[in-house]
């Protein structure tokens, strides 16, 4: 694993121009904003200001999460007020942290619901499928189509990006640590390791072709610091390389990991103020335990931190344009109330 010092990967030069359609569907502000999700978003407005005070927090600490017992039919209104966007046979949705894209037969998740969703949204016999999605424990964009042939183009693009190490994605994560770069690369080897029943994302220092071959992945993310205050960082993170729990996992390597990780965040150890790694086959997973200078930043009891949500979100996704030589379309979703509200108790601002 190493980190390498980068330039110019804000990726201003690419996302600068925008298709004014798709724009003006996913207006976004760049100062921090909140977009709420589900049953307690609908039912529970309130005033624009009143959700990002910054004293403490009561008996909701982390608002726009879905509860924690819904049906099925809340989650298809909850999804359908997610929508943030409709293009012909697209359809983009910001989809709440914690709620899984794929399970186990039975299990509620997007995939589970999407017939459902797609007659919600009057598409008819035009089932929805899943064209990107964030992760389970990550919030943000989740791209959706009702043409199969549509989708397969978005596919081959992403394909096609990946392998020319251009990235599409751009996710916000919150820190609890700065980088020692401002920005760069950062390059792991990674495979998947089951410890105490748990299937875990675990670096490889020195993959060998056997290990390759047997899963072991080579991975790669750009990341840039758009801002610090209170010993965390503001980063955005673009993956060139898809693996489990990628980016969370690159962070731990920069001594840096995601607020919220409670998988991965114990490997990093304190000695002194000093930041170490600790080994990862041996290090199980354990809620994350901030100091209490931050908890007083944030407004949290140690209880509450230990409920915190991973503050990792798909905020930009770029697609292809109508012609070859097309400008990219930008997707753009708005941060949660709970990560817009950590922002504003850190000083932190999204650039």
């Amino acid at each position: 694993m190493r980190a390498v010092l980068t330039r110019g990967m804000d990726g201003r030069s690419v996302l600068g121009r925008v298709w004014s359609g798709w724009r003006r569907g996913l207006a976004v502000s760049t100062a921090p904003e909140d977009a709420g999700f589900g049953i307690e978003a609908r039912h529970q407005r309130q005033p624009r200001g009143s959700r990002l005070r910054s004293g403490p927090l009561g008996d909701q600490p982390f608002p726009g999460l879905l509860p924690k017992n819904f049906s099925r039919e809340e989650l298809v209104d909850a999804l359908r007020a997610a929508v943030v966007d409709r293009k012909g046979p697209l359809v983009t949705l910001n989809k709440p942290q914690g709620l899984p894209v794929t399970g186990k037969s039975g299990e509620l998740t997007l995939l589970s619901v999407l017939p459902e969703l797609s007659q919600s949204l009057g598409l008819g016999e035009q089932e929805l499928q899943v064209v990107r999605a964030s992760g389970k424990e990550s919030s943000g964009l989740v791209l959706l189509s009702s043409c199969p042939q549509t989708a397969s183009r978005l596919q081959k693009f992403f394909i096609h990006s990946q392998r020319a190490q251009r990235p599409t994605a751009t996710y916000c994560a919150v820190t609890n640590g700065i980088p020692t770069a401002s920005e760069g690369k950062i390059q792991a080897a990674l495979k998947l390791e089951r410890i105490d029943g748990v299937n875990l994302t675990v670096p490889v220092k020195a993959p060998s072709r056997k290990d390759i071959l047997e899963g072991v992945k080579k991975t790669l993310s750009h990341f840039r610091v758009v801002a610090t205050g209170s010993g965390c960082a503001l980063v955005h993170l673009q993956p060139l390389t898809v693996f489990s729990s990628q980016l969370q996992v690159h962070m731990v390597l920069q001594l840096c990991p995601v607020l919220g990780d409670h998988t991965y965040s114990a490997r990093v150890g304190t000695v002194l103020g000093q930041r170490f790694l600790l080994p990862a086959e041996s290090t199980k997973p354990q809620r994350q335990v901030l100091d209490e200078a931050l908890l007083r930043r944030l407004h949290l009891t140690p209880s509450q931190a230990a409920q915190l949500p991973l503050h990792l979100h798909l905020h930009r996704l770029l697609l292809p344009g109508t012609r070859a030589r097309d400008t990219p379309i930008e997707l753009l979703a708005p941060l949660p109330p709970y990560f817009s509200r950590t922002l504003q108790c850190l000083g932190l601002r999204l650039q």
